[in-house]
């Protein structure tokens, strides 16, 4: 290791039990990390100098493997359920005594970071991992501190990560071998049996939607934000992974505050991390540029492939995963704000990929039908993003990250309500997903055109443009917009046959319905009427 000219001190650890590794390599550099994964083959470079790395068995998250620790300060506060799934204090303590044990013999990477752009509302990291890629994941995605800052680095909350070790269900209290485990009180997540690198941002994100509502009064946000580059307008997209959020909000003529994971304070939209995460399949340059040229020397290309012979990467390549990713700090995105914070938002984009396709691609709502979507959380899960998920799959996630959400999903969308009152916010529904009929018959609606529909909304176009109301959603849709066919905006136009539409559309009503029964007891009026209605005129062909 002495060729690389690296520090390697063994103190500093003992803040997080680990009393005893074989060697430990402090807050390295991009590039040191890059030589030492390669080295380790632990990933191969590719001809943009990007390094292209596995993750193993796991080539998405594992929510089923996800656990808190059930004590004293979660008992009452957490959403307990299949999503917030309790592990006991017991079971954290087996594993963790086990995982400091097999850290003696090990060369471990060590990082302190920061997380969330805003000092007032930032949690300082260590994260300590055995494998020098996963590092560098989290020198991509977390913020650095300056260097003054790391000389008395004190962490309030540590990471430690270990995709070779393996839990043993039948004594450890979990489900199998592979484990994300969050402990709040002990500050500390630990990663097990998995190297996907995604389960390390992910239970951040969970810690800070945990701490920001309940102790800062700030709405942690599953969004994208950009702002206007003149009159620094600040736009959010919420959406889950495969409706476009990393895509949508790298916008050349925008600045981009970040991809994934935001905060909106009183004054403010702040980014929690120091990078992006996209997915890369299908990725051209032409339709998106800004992704395409942030794979250079510094990012991670995730269970890519190679086109045989050449060090070029195919993305088209679905032979590990339909869920391949890049990772890569958000410098490497030209048109970026410094530090990534916004202004309150003006306009809040919910994105949706409607597999139906009887949801409009874009449509305005109202305050209580704004409330009604964000609890709902409606979208299709694309193919790649969990293990078993191959083709879309009609989801409601609430908040658009339940995922994430260890709270009950109510104390978000009240949070939301409030900041929506305060600020005059414009809100759309956009549909990524089909047109012209349900997955399997119609097509994707063009990047293009959902493009052309966003920059229409940013820009105030649509606040001058004729509308009608969606017979099933209530809300409105705009009857024309530059750049897009005027069929297009009207789902029922592009199918062939409008019985088939309603009931397609009477079938997806019914499931937002149902699903919406679990929230129903905690809603007023201006949120249930803000629920789909089916078409009576077709409710007799359709399931209801």
């Amino acid at each position: 290791m002495e060729e690389f000219g690296l520090k390697s001190t063994k103190s500093g650890l003992e803040a997080a039990g680990v009393k005893k590794v074989k060697e430990a390599f402090w807050n390295l550099t991009a590039t040191e990390l890059t030589e030492i994964a390669v080295r380790n083959n632990e990933g191969h470079l590719t001809d943009t100098g990007a390094l292209m790395c596995d993750t193993g068995k796991f080539t998405g998250r594992s929510p089923q493997d996800r656990f808190i620790v059930k004590d004293s300060l979660t008992e009452k506060e957490v959403w307990w359920g299949n999503i917030n799934k309790p592990v006991s204090e017991e079971s954290f303590e087996r594993i963790y005594a086990k995982m400091l044990g097999y850290l003696e013999d090990k060369t471990v990477y060590v990082r302190d970071a920061y997380a969330g752009a805003d000092t007032a509302h930032q949690l300082k990291l260590r994260v300590i991992n055995t494998m020098a890629w996963h590092n560098l994941f989290c020198y991509n995605m977390f913020i650095t501190p300056p260097d003054y800052k790391l000389e008395d680095f004190d962490p309030n909350f540590t990471i430690i990560a270990c995709p070779e070790f393996e839990a043993d269900p039948d004594t450890d209290g979990v489900r199998q071998s592979n484990f994300a485990i969050i402990n709040m009180t002990k500050r500390m997540i630990l990663v097990g049996g998995t190297a996907y690198s995604g389960e390390m941002k992910k239970g951040i994100f969970s810690v800070l939607n945990f701490l920001l509502p309940t102790k800062e009064n700030v709405l942690p946000m599953h969004c994208s934000a950009n702002m206007g580059i003149e009159d620094h307008d600040t736009a959010i997209f919420f959406g889950l992974s495969g409706t476009g959020k990393t895509t949508l909000s790298a916008d050349p003529n925008r600045l981009l505050i970040g991809d994934d994971e935001h905060g909106w304070t009183k004054t403010n939209v702040f980014n929690f991390e120091g990078g992006c995460y996209a997915k890369v399949i299908d990725l051209s340059e032409e339709n998106e540029p800004d992704i395409w040229n942030a794979i250079k020397y510094g990012a991670i290309l995730e269970n890519t492939r190679f086109i045989p012979n050449t060090r070029t990467v195919d993305y088209t390549n679905t032979e590990v995963t339909e869920n391949t990713r890049v990772s890569y700090p958000i410098d490497h995105i030209k048109n970026i704000v410094k530090p990534s914070i916004g202004g309150v938002p003006k306009n809040i984009f919910f994105l949706t990929c409607d597999a139906s396709g009887v949801m409009p691609p874009i449509m305005r709502l109202t305050k209580g039908q704004a409330m009604y979507h964000f609890i709902s959380g409606y979208t299709s899960k694309v193919a790649g993003t969990e293990a078993g998920v191959t083709e879309p799959q009609p989801v409601f996630s609430a908040c658009f990250g339940a995922p994430f959400m260890p709270l009950h999903p109510t104390r978000y969308a009240e949070l939301l309500g409030q900041k929506m009152e305060e600020n005059e916010v414009s809100v759309w529904l956009v549909n990524t997903g089909w047109t012209g009929g349900a997955y399997g018959i119609g097509s994707r609606i063009k990047l293009r055109y959902t493009r052309a529909m966003i920059t229409a909304a940013l820009s105030g176009v649509l606040d001058n443009v004729g509308y009608r109301k969606h017979s099933i959603f209530g809300a409105e849709m705009p009857t024309t917009c530059p750049g897009v066919p005027n069929e297009i905006l009207s789902p029922k136009e592009t199918w062939q046959n409008d019985k088939a539409f309603y009931q397609k559309a009477n079938e997806l009503a019914e499931k937002f319905r149902v699903n919406f029964d679990k929230f129903r007891e905690f809603a007023n009026d201006e949120i249930l009427g803000g629920e789909p209605k089916p078409n009576l005129e077709f409710v007799e062909e359709s399931t209801l």
